[in-house]
């Protein structure tokens, strides 16, 4: 039996809404039967469905329901698909953040609340584009608007790692909870069935969180991964319970305030419309488009009444409170890996404490927060999905993550975000300078002494607190467009380090940016996949030094990093690095620090429980004080190939002399800077912040002759 089913296409299918495309689509019911039909911004009729104009309203799902439709997708031929999909993301690639804003969310809502006379039903949005290769399928169900655009802002970003499917609930539709539960559940099954070894992700939004954990519950055995966006499963200790009472009896000639009401409830309106604004533009500039964007913005938000009519906002009221009830009821059935996104500033839920009740609640959870958001998270500015996936390392194509494999670099976008903003400050006072070595022994300013073909093995010295990772990944983006994956220590990435009240912050980005946990598997995939790595082999104990230890090397004696990086021919380059006695000065060194009562002995039981590399490894932090800040450089020294030598460093004295090679090659690096330092003129943060202002960017400031 074939099914039938209208589905309007919006200018939403043109970057240009002047622009009429057609374009070929196929749509495959639950029910079995597909049609291939064109499309224009009119209207698409599939099967000889009849015209819009002669179905007014919809009524409930059944079991069989003829209309529903299960997958739409693009109909091209096979080989052309397989051609443009890609293995890999470029890095720096272009993510769109920030080229859509609230009002495209509202001005395309108004092509999709049209009456049809359809049923609940999947769209994929041609945004979204083709994803990689062996994507996972992300189905995204909806808040309390029903229209599937929750995730506009995120779309191509979103439509490179996932096959993007997003439910559509009609304005007029009036299906049971556990109908649309049923609804979903079947296409999660055919999805599983199709691919049993993928992950299929549910990012529910509000209301589409009580429905992701209720398909999640009722499917334990399925790889699920959920994302909550502030779930309404706190429905009922909503703020908004007092007010239910007086939306009913509200007269139909006031419903026209409602919108303008929960728009301030349910989100903030300058953070939607500061989503598109540069966040490096002057303040003036900035506050002109701020304002600009707010006096277009706010008359469209009359746009909710269509969006949610009276009738239709009552209906919906009560199904979240069945939706609350039904999920909560289920949560000790839930195997799923969940990551709820919580706001701060929630008018219309209790999302904080209720992020709190759920990762107490379910088995798998943890938590990210964001304080200065609103209810709806994912339309507001500083949100970008992929990105909060990736740092949480939610993001994976099989059953488990793999550091390697599933890593996804980053887009511009995010670099700007983590070196103007998160890092900016750090950025601005260090002002880096980085020098290499060319293969005569010559020392260049910039990184051309560096090879550009992986595997390249980076070897230096880790200065205190890791100060000097942050312009080391910015320069070699900025310069070479090349992503340094860092190995790091395994506590950043243990689930011991993540507070319930965690925002997302730098230890995500730093998983952003590419830092895997220090073990050799990790490093024996990423010499094999030809990237360039940092390796600190002086660890947390060089990083988490004492007073007097200023550069000063803790390596062990194995030289085990020299034999992996022969066996792929991998280029170790060593380095140095200086700089931290410019910019902090020590206070309380570690050893101090552990004499403190009761602080020395909650270091020693934190330490025990937390993933060790050494032996009397104990982590702790030095109490440190900023001072006028100097300068950080950097030498790369000359490459040292090992290609054609694997067998010949299996030998312990021949890879122990290379060793110690490296070693040496690390501390005369730091020798030479410590040394040449003293000869720049601009080492001081004044004399660099007023060449800066009148001549050059910060990567362009002088410094000392080589």
């Amino acid at each position: 039996m074939t099914s039938s089913v209208i589905f309007r296409v919006s200018p939403y299918l043109a970057l240009n809404s002047q622009f009429r495309p057609r374009c070929r689509l196929q749509a495959k019911s639950s029910v079995g039967g597909d049609s291939t039909v064109s499309s224009s911004p009119e209207s698409v009729v599939l099967n000889g469905a009849p015209p819009m104009e002669e179905r007014e309203k919809v009524g409930p799902l059944t079991g069989g329901n003829e209309y529903a439709v299960s997958k739409i997708e693009v109909v091209e031929k096979k080989k052309k698909v397989e051609k443009e999909a890609k293995e890999s993301l470029a890095v720096l690639w272009d993510d769109a953040y920030r080229t859509k804003s609230v009002k495209d969310y509202l001005e395309l809502a108004r092509f999709m609340i049209r009456p049809d006379g359809g049923p609940p039903r999947w769209f994929c949005p041609v945004e979204c584009g083709h994803p990689l290769n062996d994507s996972p399928v992300l189905l995204f169900l909806p808040g309390l608007d029903g229209t599937g655009l929750g995730l506009i802002l995120h779309h191509e970003a979103l439509g490179r790692a996932f096959e993007v499917r997003s439910l559509h609930i009609p304005v007029y539709d009036r299906t049971p909870f556990e109908d649309l539960v049923t609804f979903v559940e079947k296409t999660v099954k055919a999805e599983y069935d199709s691919s049993p070894h993928k992950p299929i992700y549910l990012v529910g939004d509000s209301f589409g969180g009580c429905l992701a954990l209720a398909v999640a519950a009722r499917n334990p055995t399925i790889d699920l991964v959920v994302l909550l966006v502030n779930p309404a499963t706190s429905f009922g200790r909503s703020q908004l319970q007092p007010l239910l009472p007086l939306l009913e009896a509200m007269p139909d000639g006031l419903h026209f305030t409602v919108p303008y009401l929960l728009s301030f409830i349910m989100g903030d309106p300058v953070k939607m419309a500061t989503i598109n604004i540069d966040n490096m533009l002057p303040p003036r500039v900035a506050l002109e488009q701020l304002s600009t964007n707010l006096t277009s913005l706010l008359p469209r938000l009359s746009g909710l009444a269509d969006i949610i009519p009276r009738e239709t906002l009552l209906w919906k009221l009560k199904l979240l409170k069945s939706a609350a009830s039904y999920a909560n009821s289920r949560l000790h059935a839930v195997k799923a890996e969940v990551l709820v996104l919580a706001s701060g500033k929630d008018n219309m839920l209790p999302s904080h404490d209720e992020a709190r009740r759920l990762t107490n609640s379910l088995k798998n959870c943890r938590v990210r927060y964001f304080k200065d958001n609103g209810h709806t998270l994912l339309l507001e500015d500083g949100i970008n999905l992929l990105t909060i996936i990736k740092g949480t390392h939610t993001y994976r194509r099989r059953r488990r993550h793999d550091y390697v494999l599933d890593f996804l670099p980053p887009s511009m976008s995010e670099y700007k975000t983590a070196f103007n903003q998160v890092v900016g400050l750090v950025r601005t006072a260090s002002s880096s300078v980085l020098f290499s070595t060319l293969e005569d022994g010559k020392i260049v300013r910039g990184l051309s002494g560096v090879p550009s073909e992986g595997p390249v093995l980076l070897v230096g010295y880790h200065m205190l607190m890791g100060l000097e990772l942050f312009s080391l990944v910015e320069e070699f983006l900025r310069e070479k467009n090349i992503i340094v994956r860092g190995i790091a220590h395994p506590m950043l990435f243990s689930s011991k380090t993540e507070d319930l009240s965690s925002e997302f912050g730098l230890i995500d980005w730093v998983k952003v940016f590419g830092a895997v946990p220090v073990a050799g598997s990790n490093l024996f995939k990423l010499l094999s996949t030809k990237s360039h790595v940092v390796l600190y082999p002086g660890g947390a104990r060089e990083a988490n030094h004492n007073k007097g230890e200023e550069y000063k090397l803790f390596w062990p004696d194995q030289p085990e990093f020299v034999r992996m990086a022969a066996r792929f021919g991998a280029t170790i380059v060593p380095f140095g690095t200086v700089g931290e006695d410019d910019i902090t000065n020590m206070i309380l060194d570690n050893n101090e620090v552990m004499k403190i009562p009761f602080v020395g002995d909650y270091i020693k039981k934190y330490s025990r429980d937390n993933i060790r590399v050494r032996e009397n490894e104990a982590v702790s932090v030095p109490v440190l004080l900023p001072r006028i800040p100097g300068r950080f450089y950097y030498l790369f020294g000359k490459p040292i190939e090992t290609r054609g030598r694997y067998e010949s460093l299996k030998d312990r004295e021949n890879a122990n002399e290379l060793y110690l090679q490296v070693k040496s090659g690390v501390e005369n690096c730091i020798a030479y800077l410590l040394k040449k330092r003293e000869e720049d003129p601009y080492r001081n943060i004044v004399d660099r912040t007023v060449h800066r202002a009148l001549h050059s960017p910060l990567h362009e400031i002088p410094t000392f002759e080589p």
